[in-house]
């Protein structure tokens, strides 16, 4: 049976998730066994689900404690595993920070820390320098979730302001081995963009990060701008002795996801054309610049010929204007829609690998020729509902929310759109 193009670009994105579980690309990446102990700590999305792959394929005595989004968390038998808030932290991420970092103090060079970290990790794990409270980091994320910023300029600032991040967490382990296992959901793949490089050395400074608090208007509490602006919030820099033993392992990167999908596609016949797994930007220029694309190959088969399927990743932006709920995969996928205006045969799905598109407890939606026409039947502007921000309202509306719940991983955005002549 020819599967229907939802059912098709449905498949390419299970496929992606799939791709990126932990228990399939973590076991080959485990450490040499110590002489003294092991520890394993960890924070984000998917840190739970590798918790369980680590104790699964280690034949050795263990212990640690991993944090991990609410509802995300995964049994294990010897490792801890504490949920907490995303993406505005809240008490519980701040007591299980102080319980990792507590958990690696008083090791020997007999010592391996294994730190098991992906995305979301910047908000999980949040432990504030002195002087500054819990109600200013949480006051600081949601400005910088409001403010239009890519997620390397936020996590500079979040480096910065943080008492474990920003290589410091590394610090804490010395003189132990650390080995960091990564699971990346940043563009570039850079470990000091992962959850904010807890253990990984920085070459960003306070006064970079303050001129970005300036160059995006941020309002953050004086708390925080006397951090930046004193010195007092220097992370942990390149050549620091304490960090010699620190090493990275990146286990699974959005291009894998991106590649297995595409594998996916061939084998239904439809060719495949990885466009980035690094793309950035408003969401809804990226939309517009796709939708140009998408059309070129619709009208004039250039520069690819359709049945063919654009897949992209990476992570765009949404500066908040309107009164809407964010989300900047139904973002783009919204002006996607409006820029194509019903062109016939193209199709898109737009979704994060976590399963939350924003703060919203859904992954992304699903597009076709007919949404734009089915939303003015029931008196739905999309024009203004992307001006509103409202994604996740225009695509609730229609019923093509793609809802996965937790995935258990998180390779950042992923977005397939299908151009079909058939």
């Amino acid at each position: 049976m020819i599967p229907t193009p939802r059912e098709f670009l449905r498949r390419l994105f299970e496929v992606a998730i799939k791709a990126a579980q932990p228990a399939r690309c973590l076991p080959k990446f485990l450490p040499e066994a110590p002489r003294g102990r092991l520890i394993v700590i960890g924070a984000g999305k998917a840190s739970a689900a590798m918790a369980r792959a680590f104790e699964d394929a280690w034949p050795g005595p263990l212990s640690g404690v991993v944090l991990t989004r609410y509802g995300y968390q995964v049994p294990c038998r010897r490792i801890e595993i504490i949920e907490a808030a995303h993406p505005v932290p809240d008490p519980a991420g701040l007591a299980a920070s102080r319980r990792i970092l507590g958990a690696v103090g008083g090791l020997t060079a007999d010592d391996t820390v294994v730190c098991l970290v992906s995305g979301g990790g910047s908000a999980l794990l949040t432990l504030p320098l002195d002087g500054i409270t819990l109600a200013d980091k949480q006051a600081v994320n949601n400005e910088l979730l409001r403010s239009g910023a890519t997620i390397r300029e936020m996590n500079t600032i979040r480096r910065h302001l943080s008492a474990i991040k920003g290589g410091r967490l590394a610090a804490a382990c010395h003189p132990a081995r650390v080995l960091t296992l990564l699971i990346s959901d940043v563009p570039g793949d850079n470990p000091m963009d992962i959850a904010s490089g807890p253990t990984v050395a920085d070459p960003t400074s306070c006064a970079d990060a303050l001129a970005l608090v300036k160059r995006y208007g941020m309002s953050l509490p004086a708390s925080a701008l006397d951090a930046l602006s004193s010195g007092r919030g220097e992370s942990v820099k390149p050549g620091d002795p304490r960090l010699a033993r620190a090493e990275t392992r990146l286990i699974t990167t959005p291009q894998a996801a991106l590649e297995a999908a595409a594998e996916a596609a061939r084998a239904a016949g439809v060719t495949p054309y990885i466009l980035g797994d690094a793309i950035e930007g408003e969401a809804r220029d990226v939309g517009k610049v796709m939708a140009g694309l998408a059309r070129q190959v619709a009208t004039r088969r250039q520069p690819f010929s359709a049945p063919c399927v654009l897949l992209s990743g990476g992570e765009t932006t949404v500066t908040l204007r309107g009164k809407g709920r964010g989300g900047r995969n139904v973002e783009f996928l919204l002006a996607l829609g409006v820029a194509l205006d019903g062109l016939p045969g193209v199709y898109a799905l737009a979704g994060d690998t976590d399963g939350v598109d924003g703060v919203e407890e859904i992954a992304g939606a699903y597009l076709a020729p007919d949404s734009l026409r089915r939303a003015w039947e029931q008196g739905i502007r999309p024009r203004d509902a992307l001006a509103d921000n409202d994604g996740h309202g225009f695509f609730g509306a229609l019923d093509d929310a793609i809802v996965t719940g937790p995935t258990l991983t998180n390779v950042n955005d992923f977005r397939a759109i299908l151009i079909d002549d058939r």
